[in-house]
């Protein structure tokens, strides 16, 4: 078993490295297919050796071979996070491939999300509307086995989700809230329902405060309390939490 949890967290991690070709490529025009991957900065193409994931940043220093320049720490970090990400995910739902196969998709979109969000503060559609669509078929139980069976709590609490976020985006016209991020809780609710969807929003807002206040004490220069900060990140998080501990957090809180 170890040696299926090592090649679990090793192709979560090559899967890491897809991630971060569609975060950093889409809407720029590159095909994330096609167009091979290069240094940002001067260009060169990179070698079979400098793509393998978290070796190769970790013998390059974090730096480009052929013009010196660091390398974004997103790239070992988005590999880290989606390999153990994998791991966790199959620990949770070994008992079916096709369960497990269908979360490493939910769960690379919400990768997605959350670090595209994060550096444009944007969620865009093509992603949020996957995962909504991926999250939609979970109501009629296609993926724990529970064939015929529609799920109308998890229906209506992705409703809910949405329309609450909806409307704070709406009274504040998108000051407070973004509409992406409604978009998402709507898939957040027909994925996880009530019952490990609220505390899903509960840990987006108090991690997302916690990190607010944490900014404003130690970098006051970059963060002020006008600053904004993207919550689908948050959202993210806080799906992944609710869905791999929701039962323990449920009976901390009750």
């Amino acid at each position: 078993m170890i040696l299926i949890y090592i090649l679990i967290f090793i192709f979560g991690t090559i899967i890491g490295s897809f991630l971060n070709v569609v975060i950093l490529r889409y809407n720029t025009g590159e095909s994330i297919i096609k167009d091979g991957s290069r240094c940002f900065i001067c260009g060169n193409k990179l070698k079979w050796h400098e793509l393998i994931p978290i070796f190769s940043f970790l013998a390059q220093k974090g730096k480009c071979r052929n013009c010196k320049s660091k390398i974004s720490i997103q790239y070992p970090v988005v590999e880290i996070i989606t390999g153990l990400l994998f791991l966790a995910t199959f620990l949770v739902t070994r008992y079916s491939l096709l369960v497990t196969g269908y979360y490493f998709l939910i769960f690379s979109l919400l990768i997605i999300i959350a670090v595209y969000d994060f550096r444009h503060q944007i969620i865009p559609n093509l992603f949020v509307y996957s995962f909504n669509i991926l999250a939609f078929l979970n109501l009629f139980g296609i993926w724990n086995l529970e064939f015929g069976i529609f799920k109308t709590w998890h229906f209506l609490a992705g409703i809910i989700f949405f329309s609450f976020f909806g409307l704070f985006w709406l009274i504040s016209k998108g000051a407070w809230m973004g509409l992406g991020d409604a978009k998402l809780a709507l898939g957040i609710g027909w994925l996880l329902g009530f019952s490990k969807g609220l505390p899903a929003l509960m840990l987006a807002f108090w991690i997302g405060a916690a990190v607010g206040i944490f900014l404003l004490f130690f970098f006051k220069k970059s963060y002020n309390i006008k600053s904004k900060l993207a919550f689908g990140p948050f959202l993210a998080l806080g799906t992944l939490i609710a869905f791999l501990f929701g039962e323990a957090i449920i009976s901390l809180i009750i």
